[in-house]
């Protein structure tokens, strides 16, 4: 049976005016309709969209915000246990915005959305809390992207650079590797922890089951990750409005960091550098675009294309466009995002995908393909693109790599010549030897990223073709011994190439010459 708030309405009048008097606070409310998450309030009449407020349940506060405002009642999401909730509850508005703690206190931490904790080390300290929603920074304090955020996967560092403050799609269908490209990124900044490149990273689970979270903490842990890492974990069993606000948590968290940068020479508690850069991971947001939908069916909201409310896109790109390189006046920080997007058969056009594609500053797109053949990290190299990283990317790596890409996408297409049984030309067949050879290159084991140094040496000695005439199947056995060599014998070569991250003439021809004395000396087993 609907309710019909006017016919109540004097009564519940009566009441709140009797309560509000013994009372401090004016603005009070009560729950006449209760839902999954959401609820509807009468008598706040003063109420403003995205306030806080608190609902007087018989099992304790429950907090919840303003979503709807309407005729007679406010429209609200709960975050907690709506289960608590019943009609007739009284509500009390705060006055005040939804706040998160941040800082130091929670690295190494999994926690809700609300900032509570999820493990078992105890509660958080947090000496500082911010608004969990805010206006993204302007034109003004930001400045263009130009330093590299390294990920340690070679197909990406190679051909589609990330730079720090950029947004670089994570996009496929689901178990084609996304987490993992992800993950890896995370690990690979372990090299930096405690320098003034640190960065620190915050991954956010949304909808994902709660067995997949403790798997990534526990990867995490075992690559000592976790000492820079934040997890927020909304899992599928949270609550709509958790999985709603999760993002948005994250992102308030690597915020903190990035504004670091006007602190200078602020340390942490154990006398490391405070970091002014973040890495933000949203682990996906489909999931939230999802649970997004849920609330805005429950509190009435128009449906639109595929049943989403009209502002979907709102909510991805006011999250997205929080991510930025600060200019220097505000200390230069940073906050990188990796958004992650599911989608169903490869279809990247669909209305999430799309609008989140237009959001951001490139995708890496992988195809399950790709991935059932045996190529992993499956990233398609064809549709993949950075537009802006390649401003950040290592000059060594840029140098080298500029010829990576049409050099694969050339070999793809003769592939498919090949499968005809067509016969090709000799200068055909060697450009299809030679993408053959990148590919099982480009292949790289699970949450073990490459440093830049390693990989520019693996890269020089493909484009240069000293891998033509080494069997496919050796060319892995090729890199590992070649790296190997250049952390033993030649380690004088890589920390120069190290230090330089750039070729000059003279460096192009040492490596050169001692990659062909490794060559010649090498065996296939």
């Amino acid at each position: 049976m609907k309710i019909k708030t006017d016919e109540i309405a004097s009564v519940i009048r009566q009441e709140i005016e009797q309560y509000s008097s013994d009372l401090e606070v004016s603005e009070v409310g009560r729950v006449v309709e209760i839902g999954d998450g959401i609820a509807r309030i009468y008598g706040l009449s003063k109420a403003m969209a995205g306030e806080l407020l608190e609902f007087q349940t018989a099992d304790g506060a429950v907090m919840g915000q303003v979503f709807n405002l309407e005729l007679d009642t406010v429209g609200a999401v709960i975050y907690g246990d709506y289960k608590a909730v019943k009609e007739g509850d009284m509500v009390k508005a705060t006055g005040r915005l939804l706040e998160v703690p941040v800082g130091e206190a929670l690295l190494g931490r999994v926690v809700d959305p609300l900032g509570r904790p999820l493990d078992d080390a105890g509660p958080i300290n947090a000496a500082e809390f911010r608004k969990v929603d805010i206006i993204a920074p302007g034109i003004a304090e930001r400045q263009p992207v130009h330093e590299p955020l390294q990920t340690g996967v070679k197909s990406v560092d190679a051909m589609i650079p990330i730079g720090r403050g950029q947004r670089e799609l994570i996009i496929g269908d689901r178990k084609t590797g996304k987490t993992a490209v992800a993950l890896d990124a995370i690990i690979n900044q372990k090299q930096y922890w405690g320098t003034k490149d640190a960065i620190v990273c915050i991954y956010v689970a949304v909808g994902q089951k709660e067995s997949t979270v403790a798997a990534v903490v526990e990867t995490l842990k075992k690559n000592g990750a976790m000492d820079y890492t934040i997890v927020v974990n909304a899992g599928s069993s949270a609550p709509a409005p958790m999985q709603y606000i999760a993002p948005y948590t994250g992102c308030s968290m690597g915020e903190y960091f990035m504004w670091q940068g006007k602190n200078a020479g602020k340390t942490l508690s154990d006398g490391k550098v405070m970091p002014k850069h973040a890495l933000c991971i949203y682990d996906d947001l489909s999931k939230q675009a999802v649970a997004y939908r849920q609330l805005s069916l429950l509190l009435r909201r128009p449906p639109g294309r595929e049943a989403y409310p009209g502002d979907v896109f709102y909510l991805h790109s006011r999250l997205l466009e929080r991510a930025t390189k600060l200019s220097d006046e505000n200390g230069a920080g940073s906050l990188t995002a990796l958004p992650v997007i599911e989608t169903m058969e490869g279809d990247v056009s669909a209305y999430i995908p799309t609008n989140v594609i237009s959001i951001t500053d490139g995708q890496i797109y992988l195809e399950p393909e790709l991935f059932f053949a045996g190529v992993r990290p499956a990233i398609n190299v064809g549709i993949s693109v950075s537009r802006v990283g390649g401003n950040a990317q290592v000059k060594a790596m840029k140098k080298i790599a500029g010829s990576l890409r049409l050099d694969l996408a050339a070999a793809r297409e003769l592939e498919a010549f090949a499968q005809l049984g067509t016969e090709l030309d000799k200068a055909t067949q060697r450009q299809l030897d030679r993408g053959r050879r990148f590919v099982e290159l480009l292949k790289q084991g699970q949450y073990t990223p490459f440093h830049i140094a390693d990989q520019v040496i693996s890269i020089f000695a493909g484009t240069k073709g000293f891998l033509d005439d080494v069997p496919v199947p050796a060319v892995r056995q090729f890199e590992t011994q070649l790296l190997e060599s250049f952390h033993g014998a030649n380690k004088g070569l890589w920390d120069e190439l190290n230090a330089k991250k750039a070729l000059d003439a003279d460096l192009e021809k040492k490596l050169t010459d001692v990659i062909g004395s490794f060559k010649s000396s090498f065996k296939a087993s």
